[in-house]
C-alpha cells in the first residue's frame, strides 16, 4: 500500500483455507489496524500469527447491543478498524452489515479489501453456468422449511449456490432433486485446502451417493439452472419416490416427485401403495 492507512472501517477478506491467499493489501491493513473485529478470536489469531502480528481483537456480531455498536462507530472515527470473518469475505452469510450501514450513515470512511470468497470460488470450480447465479446461504435444518425455500427457488432461471455440512448433505440433495428436478450439481469441498474435492453429476446421482456418505469439511453445493440435464429415467423417478416416502405420506410424496419430474401423480401414488401392500420400503 503506497499511502498510509487512514482512520476508518476496512472490510478485509481473509483466506478460506490456504493462508497463501492473503493479499498483500489485506496484510498491510491488518498490520496497521488498531482493532480487529472478529467472529472468533482463536481463528483470526492463527492468521495474525501467520503474519507475525499481535492485535487487539473484539468479537463482533449483529446481535451486539446498540450501545456497543455506537462505541465501535466512535472508534472508527479516530482509529483504524478492520472487520474480518473466520474465512473469506465478510458479510457473506456473516455478521457485519448493520455496522457497515451505520458507519456509512455517520459519514465514516468505509472501504473494502477484496479477496477470497467460497461462493465465487465454488462457482468457478462447478463447471455450471456462471452468467447468472443466486446465493442462498445455508438452507434450514428442518425438512419442511428446507422444502419451502427450495420450492420458492424452483422457477429461478439461475445457478443456485448453498453452503452445507456433511451430515445434512444427502438429505439436502434428495430434497433438491425431489423439488427442483434432476438438475446438474457440483459438490465442492475444502476449497484451497489439501483435500479439496469437486464432485459433479446429476442431483439423483449425488443424492444417492451422499445418502450414506457424510463428507467432512466445508461444503458448497452448486445446482444448475432448470433444463440443464436430460430427462430422468424410470429408475431415477422410483428412487426419488422411495426417498420421499421416508419423510412424507404416499399422497404428498407422489405429488412432490410428480412435480419435480413432470410425471403422473396418480401412477406414483398407486406405485407407492403397491409397495406398501407388498411390504416394500
Amino acid at each position: 500500500m503506497s499511502a498510509p492507512v487512514e482512520h476508518g472501517l476496512y472490510i478485509v477478506a481473509t483466506p478460506i483455507g490456504n493462508l497463501g491467499d492473503l493479499s498483500r493489501r489485506a496484510e498491510e491493513v491488518l498490520a496497521a489496524a488498531d482493532i480487529i473485529l472478529v467472529e472468533d478470536s482463536r481463528v483470526t489469531g492463527k492468521l495474525l500469527n501467520h503474519i507475525g502480528k499481535k492485535k487487539k481483537m473484539v468479537v463482533y456480531n449483529d446481535h451486539k447491543g446498540e450501545a456497543e455498536r455506537q462505541e465501535i462507530l466512535a472508534t472508527i472515527g479516530c482509529k483504524i478498524v478492520a472487520l474480518v470473518s473466520d474465512a473469506g469475505t465478510p458479510l457473506i452469510s456473516d455478521p457485519g452489515y448493520k455496522l457497515v450501514r451505520e458507519a456509512q450513515v455517520a459519514g465514516a470512511y468505509v472501504t473494502t479489501v477484496p479477496g477470497p470468497s467460497a461462493v465465487i470460488a465454488a462457482l468457478t470450480l462447478s463447471g455450471l453456468p456462471s452468467d447468472r447465479f443466486l446465493f442462498e446461504g445455508f438452507l434450514p435444518n428442518k425438512t419442511k422449511a428446507r422444502g419451502e425455500i427450495l420450492s420458492e427457488l424452483k422457477p429461478v432461471k439461475a445457478t443456485l449456490i448453498f453452503y452445507e455440512n456433511g451430515s445434512r448433505l444427502g438429505a439436502t440433495l434428495a430434497d433438491a432433486r425431489n423439488i427442483l428436478g434432476d438438475r446438474e450439481v457440483a459438490v465442492i469441498r475444502e476449497i484451497t485446502k489439501k483435500f479439496e474435492e469437486t464432485v459433479t453429476g446429476s442431483l439423483n446421482e449425488l443424492a444417492n451417493r451422499y445418502a450414506s456418505e457424510k463428507p467432512k469439511g466445508e461444503i458448497v453445493v452448486v445446482i444448475g439452472p432448470p433444463g440443464a440435464t436430460e430427462p430422468a429415467s424410470s429408475e431415477d423417478i422410483e428412487a426419488a419416490l422411495r426417498l420421499a416416502l421416508e419423510r412424507l405420506p404416499a399422497s404428498k410424496a407422489a405429488g412432490e416427485v410428480a412435480r419435480a419430474f413432470g410425471t403422473d401423480r396418480k401412477e406414483l401414488y398407486d406405485l407407492a401403495n403397491r409397495w406398501k401392500a407388498e411390504g416394500q420400503k
